[in-house]
């Protein structure tokens, strides 16, 4: 970048410099906005902490660098620790108030369509991480056997059997009962969720059992979940 600006200048009478002040500055002031890293924090969790950076998401464990250098140095479940252009900042999750409703007290959190025109996230479900697809044409929250058994969830025993129409046809399935479905900082509690045999859905989906009980707003690009008060 200084290279350029060098022949430039090279060129130029001393008042066309002066002239052009405003403009390097104001070029120069781009290119580092431009340069600058875009970070938020979507989920934390004891040591780890799910982080969007520049756009694409991923999950840190406590003295890991991800992309552009973003460090995270500690975490639980109210804020992390990250390293960001040799600087500590401590963020909270990013579960908003809104500024226009803040007097209701409204939190929303959002989701941002992803490369394949989805929306995905990072929540947890009874303190444990779980990535979501978001999808309001599911009933309840679904889990495929495998995730379910990570999650300590005993579905055969404490589980209703059921058999459930998927688009691969009828597959067998248990109804249970979550005791708490977290996403930001949108905590819903006893949530239906379906248990299916074998390993789909190989995302965990997350239904309107647990979308059901928000206000959903989507603009193409971002689908904001609003607690309801």
């Amino acid at each position: 970048m200084f290279g350029i600006w060098k022949l430039v200048i090279e060129g130029m009478t001393l008042s066309a410099i002066l002239r052009h002040i405003p403009l390097l500055l104001v070029t120069t002031w781009l290119n580092f906005a431009q340069a600058a890293t875009d970070v938020r924090v979507l989920g934390l969790f004891n040591d780890r902490a799910v982080v969007l950076i520049n756009g694409h998401q991923h999950m840190l464990r406590a003295g890991q660098a991800g992309p552009e250098g973003v460090r995270l140095l500690e975490a639980d479940s109210d804020s992390a620790l990250l390293e960001i252009d040799g600087r500590e900042v401590k963020a909270a999750l990013d579960g908003r108030v809104s500024a226009r409703n803040s007097t209701a007290g409204v939190q929303e959190f959002q989701i941002w369509r992803n490369n394949a025109g989805m929306y995905t996230t990072v929540g947890s479900v009874n303190g444990l991480p779980v990535s979501f697809l978001v999808d309001t044409g599911a009933t309840n929250v679904t889990l495929n056997a495998g995730e379910a058994r990570r999650l300590g969830i005993d579905f055969r025993v404490v589980g209703a059997p059921m058999t459930v129409g998927t688009a691969s046809g009828l597959a067998r399935g248990w109804e249970v009962t979550l005791d708490i479905v977290k996403v930001g900082s949108l905590v819903i509690r006893n949530v239906s969720a379906i248990v299916l045999e074998g390993g789909s859905p190989p995302v965990s989906l997350l239904g309107m059992s647990y979308l059901g009980r928000l206000e959903i707003t989507n603009d193409g690009r971002r689908m904001t979940l609003r607690k309801k008060y």
